[in-house]
């Protein structure tokens, strides 16, 4: 007997032992085609290295917008069931407290029970009471912005809606040091929290969430530099060469078009010099934002070689919207004395470079056509993905990385959690997809102020707010240049009614928009 109980307290052991760490790495506002294993010109040596020797998934998405894509990727349901149907404003109703409720789990409340070290580097964004925070959702340690995005000092002392947090206390911005730059104090405290681990001896669960390349466009003049000059020839010249590296790649499909040019913005050609100066800097700075998350992930593998840890560690890379156009076609104008290169400047990103980021996809950040909803995903793992740099078609979703974790980690999800009941999961592992199977599931839903879509299968039902249905077939026209719901009404109707039943389940409440809504988009 004495032997037996040995025997089953070493396979325990070596079970727990087996247990690969899991990192998620959100970056914000980050377009499809923006890094290079997805078509990009930006210099991303490492995301290309993850890329080759892990997979990458053509058809992953997440919910169009930050707070509502940060909720279903941590719970694994839709965010209007983790009680962020939009941001964080809370409205009384369920689906709209703008805070992860109590009828949901994190990634880390869910691993800490298996003896997972949890914790998150970044932007939080899915509550700001300081009962809402990461410490109360299962992160063992916390460093990071509350909400919003700041990357130098100067900016953060004028940033007041947003706080910056080291496990329970919050940071007043006198006490930041003077050289603080947001991604590489991320990075710097990512790195430190996978030593504390490595120190336990515990698996870990690192959720780093970038504000990069969100705006205000801030980046160091090193990277800025590296990309002077480089997009002087244009947003159109941009659109063209990434359609072709994405086609040369196999990422896309060539019977599907490149969508037009957004109807918000001219030819290159017709923008008059002193625009086209400002507006290439502006891509310039952006592209150094991307770069600056490259560095990091870089930093990250290189901790995790160091301390033997990167054969079993999940790495996941994605985006948490499409590219951002709130900024109009040139961005607003600089009306300050401190120029877009500059650490003081608070400038915006383009919506004509935007629609460069989202190639080959129309529309943006806050629209669930595949501009808006399309993000990149990078899987690495060695110790299970042994033939690195191949592509996944399977349709995926932010709601399938929670149920993915755990799978990988050998942890059920219960049902109950400190006495309440959970919401069911939503979202489905990818192990299968590592392997190339695929994966079962009935649909897709989508809805972000009043603008709403279903997938199913290769169909894709969508509309913008108070517009009329459209009809794709995502197999031949993934860009979506031509409406079928003329066509196969009957098809619509179907689809409409499962969109109607999914909205009445989750609890979508009618969209109103602000006073100052978002500018109307040309077709």
């Amino acid at each position: 007997m004495k032997l037996l109980v040995l025997f089953l307290l070493l396979a325990a052991g070596r079970a727990q032992a087996a247990r690969p760490n899991v990192i998620v790495i959100l970056a914000d506002d980050l377009g499809y085609s923006d890094i290079g294993p997805y078509g990009g010109e930006i210099a991303t040596p490492n995301l290309d290295r993850l890329a080759k020797n892990g997979l990458r998934f053509t058809q992953f998405y997440n919910t169009a917008r930050c707070c509502p894509t940060r909720a279903s990727l941590l719970t694994g349901v839709y965010s209007h069931q983790a009680g962020i149907g939009h941001m964080t404003a809370d409205t009384g109703h369920p689906s709209y407290r703008g805070f992860l409720n109590d009828r949901v789990v994190t990634i880390a409340e869910a691993l800490k029970p298996a003896g997972y070290f949890t914790a998150i580097a970044g932007k939080w964004h899915v509550g700001t009471a300081p009962s809402q925070l990461p410490r109360k959702r299962g992160f063992d340690r916390y460093y990071g912005l509350t909400t919003g995005a700041a990357y130098y000092k100067p900016n953060f002392e004028k940033r007041t809606e947003t706080r910056l947090v080291i496990d329970d206390q919050i940071i007043e911005p006198k006490d930041v040091p003077d050289d603080w730059y947001f991604t590489d104090a991320v990075t710097d405290n990512a790195l430190r929290f996978i030593d504390e681990a490595h120190t336990k001896k515990a698996p870990f669960f690192l959720y780093m969430a970038h504000v990069a390349p969100h705006f205000p466009l801030q980046a160091k003049k090193a990277d800025i530099d590296k990309y002077r000059g480089r997009y002087d020839g244009g947003w159109d010249k941009a659109r063209d060469a990434r359609y072709k590296r994405l086609l040369d790649l196999g990422i896309i499909d060539k019977g599907w078009a490149l969508s037009p040019r957004d109807g918000n913005s001219k030819p290159w050609a017709d923008e008059p010099p002193p625009v086209r100066a400002e507006t290439s800097l502006r891509m310039s700075v952006y592209a150094a934002l991307v770069d600056s998350v490259d560095q990091s992930v870089g930093r990250l593998v290189a901790k995790l070689e160091s301390t033997g840890q990167l054969d079993n560690t999940l790495i996941f890379f994605l985006s948490d919207n499409g590219a951002n156009g709130e900024g109009g076609p040139h961005g607003p104008p600089n009306n300050g004395p401190v120029p877009v290169d500059q650490p003081g400047s608070y400038l915006t990103y383009p919506s004509s470079w935007a629609n460069v980021s989202n190639v080959p996809f129309r529309l943006f950040k806050h629209y669930v056509h595949e501009g808006g909803i399309s993000t990149p995903l990078i899987a690495h793992w060695p110790a299970r993905i042994r033939t690195g740099g191949q592509l996944r078609s399977q349709v995926g979703h932010v709601i399938d990385l929670l149920p993915t974790a755990l799978d990988a980690a050998g942890v059920k999800r219960a049902s109950t959690f400190a006495g309440k009941k959970l919401v069911p999961l939503e979202g489905k592992s990818l192990l299968p997809a590592f392997a190339n199977k695929p994966i079962a599931r009935d649909a897709l839903y989508w809805e972000h102020e009043g603008n709403r879509a279903v997938r199913v299968g290769q169909w894709k039902l969508v509309a913008r707010h108070e517009q009329p249905w459209e009809l794709y077939d995502m197999r031949t026209d993934r860009t979506e240049l031509h409406d079928l719901a003329a066509q196969q009404p009957a098809r619509v109707k179907e689809l409409t009614a499962k969109w109607d039943a999914w909205a009445k389940k989750v609890g979508v409440q009618p969209w109103v928009p602000p006073v100052k809504a978002d500018t109307p988009r040309k077709p």
